[in-house]
């Protein structure tokens, strides 16, 4: 287990660090680090019983290291001291206002950066417009004692992207950002990206472990494949390759007996709507004239499990944590609205928890088995079969009356409306956490990589 040093600063002549005397003998170190700074300095015990780090004020300075009651991580590889983990999490949105920083997001912000002193590093949010690139510094909102301030630090040892949606993420300057800090700086950026549906199944059909969670999937290139899965299944999804939130997703069903065809959407207005059409080609006529459907996939329905007759789907969070493994680290369930096409809140959805929607303590614990295994085998493959460091992911699963778990969506940033149920507060703390556990984990990774002989 990583231990954690108090660390103080004191008026002591000249460029100097006392580290904890437990850690024996480190004559040898010449640089002391702080993020991507570094400072050459004199390296000596801390003769005091407390086992504490002390930096002169000099070393302080140049390394841009400012009082803080948080204890931080040392990593001691070759002939350097790295103090900290310094994590940067790059968002946008920024409002100018010292309350909300975030607008409506500053509440998460705020209580992902309290887990500092939990975890043991100093984590900062920051935007595009506050990187001094020369200095190679950056000016970043931390929240202490329930303020917000700005403070300035290095760059930092890696970066958490929390970029909130797909239209910020495609801009120019969080793209160069994004590329200057990977490619000139060779800084981890972990949880890059939203998925694109099509690019994830595609990736995830090629690998064996994951192929029987995949409900049969196809771009939606010309009417014959949905009335092919129609045949087959008797209702399909069509929806959007970049979509989230349950937006755009519509439901296609067919009725044999009258030979006519049905669509439940969700309109512009948020009404829940449910038309007939006597042909598929009046629906496209109708319902995706204005849609490019070079955009869209086709996927086969799954005949859910139902509560008080409304489909029942499940979300189910996993994170890396302090070891760089994944932890299923919450499940909800997800009951649809009355009419709605999917289970999201804001289309009426309603959560509980596995045991709630169950009630039988051994149904709900086999339920929350098969889930778990199924999260952790595709997390796996999608961390082997996509780009990046990925670290965290939401999955939408169904289970059909048969008990097969389908996986219908994988989200690499994953909402947090299951957490407002007050079973589930305490897994909300989890995947906050992990997600900076694992910030330690890859700094440490990224240290013992750039240096060949680890102490």
């Amino acid at each position: 287990m990583r231990k954690t040093y108090p660390a103080e600063i004191a008026a002591i002549p000249g460029n100097v660090l006392y580290y904890p005397s437990e850690l024996g003998d480190l004559a040898e170190i010449e640089l002391i680090y702080f993020g991507r700074h570094s400072c050459p300095a004199i390296v000596k015990q801390n003769p005091a019983v407390n086992q504490s780090i002390v930096l002169s004020e000099s070393l302080a300075e140049s390394l841009i290291f400012d009082h803080t009651d948080i204890p931080l991580h040392l990593f001691i590889y070759g002939k350097s001291i790295h103090i900290g983990p310094l994590v940067g999490i790059f968002s946008s949105g920024f409002t100018g206002l010292s309350n909300k920083p975030l607008g409506e997001r500053s509440e998460f912000f705020a209580k992902l950066l309290s887990l500092s002193r939990t975890t043991g590093c100093i984590p900062f949010v920051f935007g595009e417009n506050v990187i001094n690139w020369d200095e190679e510094t950056i000016k970043g909102y931390v929240f202490d004692n329930d303020y917000w301030h700005i403070d300035e630090f290095p760059f930092p040892n890696v970066i958490y992207d929390r970029l909130p949606n797909r239209l910020t993420e495609n801009r120019d300057g969080p793209k160069e950002v994004k590329q200057k800090f990977q490619k000139k700086y060779t800084i981890p950026w972990y949880n890059p990206g939203f998925f694109n549906k099509w690019d994830v199944n595609e990736r995830l059909c090629a690998d064996e472990q994951a192929l029987p969670y995949l409900p049969e999937t196809y771009p939606f290139q010309s009417m014959s494949v949905v009335e092919t899965l129609l045949s087959h299944y008797r209702q399909v999804y069509i929806k959007p390759i970049h979509g989230s939130l349950g937006l755009g997703i519509h439901q296609i069903l067919y009725d044999k007996h009258e030979d006519v065809y049905y669509c439940r959407y969700t309109n512009e207005a948020k009404e829940n709507k449910l038309q007939k059409f006597p042909t598929l080609e009046s629906i496209v006529k109708h319902i995706f004239h204005d849609r490019p459907l070079e955009n869209l996939i086709v996927q086969q329905g799954i005949p859910l499990i139902r509560f008080e007759k409304r489909p029942v789907d499940f979300r189910v969070h996993t994170n890396k944590d302090s070891n760089g493994k994944w932890q299923v680290t919450a499940i909800a369930a997800k009951i649809a609205g009355a009419g709605s096409v999917t289970t999201h809140i804001k289309s009426g959805g309603v959560i509980k928890t596995v045991a709630e929607l169950f009630g039988d303590d051994d149904e709900a614990k086999e339920v929350e088995r098969k889930l778990s295994e199924a999260a952790l085998i595709l997390s796996d493959s999608i961390e082997k079969n996509l780009d990046g460091i990925i670290a965290e992911i939401g999955f939408d699963f169904g289970l059909d009356k048969k008990g097969q778990v389908w996986m219908f969506e994988a989200n690499s940033k994953p909402g947090r409306s299951i957490f407002a149920h007050p079973k589930l507060k305490d897994f909300e703390l989890l995947t906050r956490k992990l997600s900076l556990d694992y910030a330690i984990y890859l700094t440490e990774q990224t240290i013992t990589k750039s240096i060949s002989v680890p102490r």
